[in-house]
């Protein structure tokens, strides 16, 4: 919950929602929600160019600890992803309106996990066993005894920001995404329980034109995001930190981790209705954030196009050209001497994904790039 006094900056007030990591969010009354509703109360109200200093929870509420092991991946409930911090209500925005939230800081948690629940991520039906890496956070870097040889940089950001939707809204996707592959609305362990938002709120795991899941790496500090306003007030509403990321995500989870995250909401009065800008944006003005796995420009890369298993060619598939590339890097990082769902990991935590080509079809090419830094120092021998 908010600070009662709210402390002055040079630009506003100074705001503190706080939630207290390693507890579900279920036994912290009054700090956050895991469905998107416009009827959800905010827990604080702010003006445009206050700061606001946010506690997260991690993406799994607390359903991963330290002493987790991959028996309890395979027994997640689902229902309790992602517990939000929020909502806040900023004052004065309206409809049509975009609200900007410039990151000021991402300070990530001492420990992370990155979990392969068996059945899911881009690869699920290839990955039946769960999977389960602890890793530590500090001087910058994450490592896990589970994934050795390898050291990924620290570039820490919230994976989940968004607002609220308009009623409208919520019945339009909720009506588009049925059938979908999308979890539709569910009332077991919905926060808050009860009324409108439990029997009807959305559900978290996609991102939308509100933004919400967006997982984007680059939102680290110094960069913007901006979303479009569908309710007075906004309801912004921020979790899911990640204490590092390939473009991707490919095992469903990234260095997981709760995170204080230090932000500063404005608001551009009629811009989405002036650009037409219904999507989020990200903005990001000087030195660009470094990569999840940065280094002096060694790297191994794989290509995959969109020719399927039968050698059957669907052209312009980029999913079946992102998953064959992902395919080979796997078991390129098998010939290191790491194991499927060691390799999977590696690649859900650093490996970037990138469209390399779109023109020449039928076959377009995704690549899937992984740079040497990761493995000083060099990596196991054996499985």
């Amino acid at each position: 919950m908010s600070d009662p006094a709210p402390t002055d900056t040079p630009v506003g007030r100074r705001h503190r929602l706080r939630a207290t990591a390693g507890r579900p969010l279920a036994e912290q009354p009054g700090v956050g929600h895991n469905r998107w509703h416009p009827d959800i109360a905010p827990v604080v109200e702010i003006d445009p160019g206050d700061v606001v200093v946010v506690d997260t929870l991690d993406a799994l509420d607390a359903q991963i600890t330290p002493k987790s092991t991959a028996a309890d991946v395979a027994a997640l409930d689902a229902s309790r992803v992602h517990p939000l911090t929020g909502p806040i209500l900023v004052c004065g925005a309206r409809p049509g309106d975009m609200l900007a939230i410039d990151i000021l800081d991402v300070d990530p948690g001492p420990w992370g996990y990155t979990a392969v629940p068996p059945g899911l991520g881009f690869l699920g039906t290839e990955f039946t066993e769960p999977f389960l890496a602890h890793w530590d956070i500090a001087d910058g870097w994450a490592s896990s005894p589970q994934v050795p040889g390898v050291r990924v940089p620290v570039a820490p950001f919230p994976g989940t920001v968004g607002v609220a939707p308009s009623p409208d809204q919520l019945l339009a996707w909720t009506a588009r995404e049925l059938g979908g592959g999308t979890p539709g609305p569910l009332t077991t362990g919905a926060i808050p329980p009860g009324g409108a938002a439990a029997r009807a709120g959305l559900r978290t795991l996609p991102p939308r034109e509100n933004g919400g899941n967006l997982d984007i790496r680059q939102l680290t500090t110094g960069a913007t995001l901006l979303l479009p306003v569908a309710v007075d007030g906004a309801l912004l509403s921020i979790g899911d930190a990640h204490a590092a990321q390939g473009d991707g995500e490919v095992c469903l989870t990234a260095v997981e981790t709760t995170a204080t995250c230090t932000v500063r909401i404005t608001v551009r009065p009629g811009a989405a209705e002036r650009l037409g800008a219904w999507w989020p944006m990200v903005e990001r003005r000087g030195v660009a954030p470094p990569s999840p796995a940065p280094g002096d420009g060694r790297f191994i890369a794989t290509t995959g196009m969109p020719v399927d298993a039968t050698g059957t060619a669907r052209p312009g598939d980029l999913n079946l050209a992102a998953a064959n590339a992902l395919r080979h890097l796997i078991a390129l990082l098998g010939e290191r001497g790491y194991r499927r769902e060691q390799a999977y990991v590696i690649s859900s935590v650093a490996a970037d994904l990138r469209i390399s080509s779109v023109v020449n079809l039928p076959n377009v090419v995704v690549s899937a790039m992984l740079p040497e830094l990761l493995f000083d120092p060099p990596p196991p021998s054996g499985p």
